[in-house]
């Protein structure tokens, strides 16, 4: 990374602002993740915005790679090592996109790829660079395209602060790039110190924006790229951002407005996020629909991929309107029941880390809502897209406890769980790895969970449950093979027990019917169904009959799964 100051805006200089952008969160980080009390007062606005600049840099220092290589010995005649500015800016815009975490995080991908859109619109894409009233015009379309990306802009928070940036920096619109942003980050500083005065959350809680706040951490990585100085002073890459953090606005000065009880109990209970494939007519009525399911909705990107941000009561309502758009994918589901909000010594509200957590890998959104109510942190598995072990680790961050049982629910997933398990441990989180090979083997865990008792016997009791557990499935065999059961065509339906082929059949029905019955003759006492959105709509209620009428003493629970892959999920305690 460069040195020296920056007097235009080009490739290195995106370079360069990605960098100390990061450096910039990464020290603010605990501090926003503190003084996080809107939209939800979940204490992650710092890590989310960390995360999401984090795959943002991650994009831009992969394109500078892509072109050394393609530079150096062996590599194409005549390439630079160096990506044009729109190169360079794609790939930040990119980067943050498929990156974004929560609703700032979102709202910051928006905002880079609006400046993107500006200095990379050349039509040839070979710009070297641009210079004061270029990062003007690119600062003034970032902030409106963010604002347009929100579905129901709120004054007093991070759009506000990124409004009053641009503003002030085309004041400034005649001067060198460092004059353009000093300007800018300045009329963001004052903006954000009046955040208090326009929501009444955040004058209760006597704090300014926490949104707000990493957007002046990031601007002033910016005025750093260009000058070599960090608003307040210091050498480039030492000296950090000096900014308002208690506000200094009296609770009575704050209005009433449409934040007046965001602080309370009363709003959503997820987060859902996904990326999603689809046409911009789609995603139009993926919003609207969308709106009317929750608030804090924030649909950013275009060219076919989008971040869908939203906090809803119903995670999987959410999910499948993506479904009918596009093709979602990355889904996150977070519930927003764990974890208090207090006011800490210095008058900061701090997120209060609960005792004890589960985090599980679900295969369906309607098991990952059914998950949810209970109070574990889920993690949304698609059909052959397995999450790494990078992800179980966020969860168990997002779970934000000191102890947490992690149930992966399936056979497959155990190492990647270990490995999140050992790295979270190394975080100072006490972690248990319960060995679940199937998500019903993840209720019947849940269903003893006691977070009162001591850890270690919560652990074995949910163990024990998840052990006295057979779990089956029923799946459409895509190939001619040969199983346990013998050879299955290609479009059979496959009765799998504790992971291997039982039963070949041609009807979804009789074959479930059969696997009940092997699961059954060894006894049990409670069936748990779980329907797949591909399953026959009278299987449920023809199966619960076949157990009531041929095992009297054995209960029969049903749950929808959505799509997870398997046609239906059965359990037999």
């Amino acid at each position: 990374m460069p040195k020296v100051p920056q007097t235009f805006f080009d490739a290195l200089a995106v370079r360069t602002w990605c960098g100390l952008a990061l450096a910039a969160l990464g020290r603010a980080r605990e501090e926003i993740d503190a003084i996080n009390v809107y939209p939800v007062a979940d204490g992650d606005t710092g890590t989310n915005l960390y995360l999401t600049l984090e795959s943002a840099c991650t994009a831009v220092e992969a394109a500078f790679a892509g072109h050394e290589a393609g530079a150096g010995p062996g590599g194409t005649s005549g390439a630079s090592a160096v990506p044009t500015l729109a190169d360079a800016t794609r790939a930040m815009a990119h980067g943050a996109l498929i990156g974004a975490r929560g609703n700032s995080g979102t709202i910051l991908a928006q905002l880079l790829r609006g400046m993107a859109q500006v200095l990379a619109a050349d039509a040839d894409g070979e710009r070297a660079h641009i210079d004061g009233p270029g990062l003007c015009l690119a600062l003034r379309h970032a902030a409106d395209s963010a604002r347009q990306a929100v579905a129901h802009p709120v004054e007093g928070t991070v759009l506000t602060v990124a409004s009053a940036a641009a503003d002030a920096a085309t004041e400034a619109r005649g001067g060198d790039c460092g004059t353009v942003a000093r300007a800018a980050y300045e009329g963001a500083s004052a903006a954000l110190a009046a955040t208090p005065g326009q929501l009444a959350v955040l004058a209760r809680a006597g704090v300014v924006d926490a949104g707000g706040r990493g957007l002046l951490a990031v601007l002033g990585a910016l005025v750093e790229t260009f000058t070599g100085e960090a608003p307040g002073g210091g050498a480039t890459g030492a000296a950090r951002v000096r900014v308002p953090v208690r506000a200094e606005v009296a609770q009575a000065s704050a209005p009433d407005g449409p934040d007046e009880c965001a602080d309370d109990d009363s709003g959503p209970a997820f987060e859902v996020i996904y990326l999603l494939e689809a046409e911009d007519a789609a995603v139009d009525r993926l919003r609207e629909r969308l709106d009317r399911l929750g608030d804090s909705l924030v649909v950013v990107g275009g060219d076919g991929l989008w971040n869908v941000h939203v906090h809803v009561d119903d995670a999987g309502a959410a999910v499948e309107a993506g479904v009918e758009a596009g093709r979602p994918y990355r889904i996150r589901i977070t519930h927003f029941g764990v974890g208090d909000v207090h006011t800490g010594g210095a008058g900061r509200p701090l997120r209060e880390r609960v005792q004890r957590a589960v985090v599980a890998v679900v295969p369906g959104v309607g098991l990952a809502g059914l998950y949810g109510e209970a109070g574990a942190t889920t993690v949304l598995a698609r059909p052959g897209e397995p999450p790494a072990s990078g992800e179980l680790v966020e969860a168990v961050r997002r779970a934000h406890a000191r102890e947490v049982v992690l149930l992966p629910n399936d056979a497959d997933l155990r190492h990647t769980a270990a490995a999140a398990a050992e790295q979270a441990r190394t975080e100072g989180i006490r972690v248990a790895l319960i060995p679940t090979r199937s998500a019903v083997q993840g209720i019947a865990a849940l269903a003893v969970h006691e977070p009162e008792r001591r850890f270690d016997e919560d652990v074995v009791a949910m163990t024990s449950a998840a052990g006295a557990t057979r779990y089956a499935e029923l799946v459409v065999a895509e190939r001619q093979s040969w199983t346990m059961a013998g050879i299955c065509q290609t479009g059979d339906v496959l009765g799998l027990i504790d992971g291997d082929v039982a039963v070949i059949g041609s009807d979804v029905t009789a074959t479930a019917e059969a696997v009940i019955d092997r699961m059954l003759q060894a006894g049990g006492e409670m069936v748990t169904l779980v329907l797949g959105d591909e399953a026959p709509e009278s299987i449920a209620a023809h199966l619960e009959a076949r157990v009531r009428e041929g095992y009297l003493a054995v209960d029969t629970v049903v749950y929808r799964g959505g799509r997870q892959g398997a046609l239906l999920l059965i359990g037999v305690e």
